[in-house]
């Protein structure tokens, strides 16, 4: 089975333009994503899926300098990228990752796809039922699951955000949701707003910008500095509809 993550990316965003290039302690903020990406022991390869706008070019060259798989496509429906993308490198299951998570776990991702391999459901997510931080989201789908969805799924933000056409019809495809020991989901790591960023860039500071570290490592600082997690944690996530 050829296990591909797809990490999305493009320059734009609402409140944060810009935002997957962002500097985080030396690195990009997509750097820090691929780079964390590429630990997970059980992801055969990682593709960024950009689009094909002249202001996405800055990522094009990025993916260049990280030698990082890179495929271009639309720029809002991001689920046809997605599927053409899936395609392109012959993924049998999509790892599903987007580039405002540079906390994103390796041993995480790890986790939610041994859970996909050995139950075998359309798809697998440890954001059905939180428990993790936001900004630890991992999704893995089958490329069929994928293709069904690209063809039947309607609904703007069905196609902006890839994957709600499968997790809100369970009783068309399987679905398995992941959970952690301990819920931790009150916790936001995720980056969308200058405060979040903010949050990112002194989580990274703290652990002396190398990204090997542990999500666990950031609990135990948050354990340390509770007040950290106050920079972003009035930060509203938006909704499916919103974009």
């Amino acid at each position: 089975m050829n296990i591909v993550a797809i990490i999305q990316a493009r320059m734009g965003s609402s409140r944060l333009p810009g935002k997957v290039l962002k500097d985080i302690g030396g690195r990009t903020m997509l750097a820090r994503v691929v780079r964390r990406a590429r630990r997970s022991s059980l992801i055969d390869e990682s593709v960024v899926a950009t689009t094909i706008e002249p202001s996405d070019a800055p990522i094009v060259k990025e993916c260049e300098n990280l030698r990082v798989g890179i495929f271009q496509g639309s720029e809002m429906d991001v689920l046809d990228r997605y599927y053409h993308g899936a395609k392109a490198y012959d993924a049998d299951a999509i790892v599903r990752i987007t580039s405002d998570c540079p906390l994103i776990e390796p041993e995480v991702i790890d986790r939610v796809i041994q859970a996909f391999l050995d139950e075998a459901p359309d798809y697998a997510s440890n954001s059905i039922e939180r428990s993790y931080p936001r900004g630890l989201d991992v999704e893995v789908l089958t490329f069929d699951a994928l293709a069904e969805a690209w063809k039947m799924a309607k609904a703007p933000y069905e196609r902006v955000h890839v994957t709600p056409f499968i997790y809100q019809n369970p009783s068309r495809f399987r679905l398995l949701s992941v959970k952690g020991e301990i819920d931790c989901s009150h916790f936001r790591w995720t980056v969308d707003t200058q405060e979040d960023l903010d949050f990112v860039r002194a989580i990274y500071s703290r652990l002396g910008n190398i990204d090997t570290f542990n999500w666990k490592d950031v609990l135990a600082i948050l354990e340390k500095e509770p007040a950290l997690a106050e920079i972003n944690c009035h930060i509203r996530q938006k909704s499916l509809e919103e974009g």
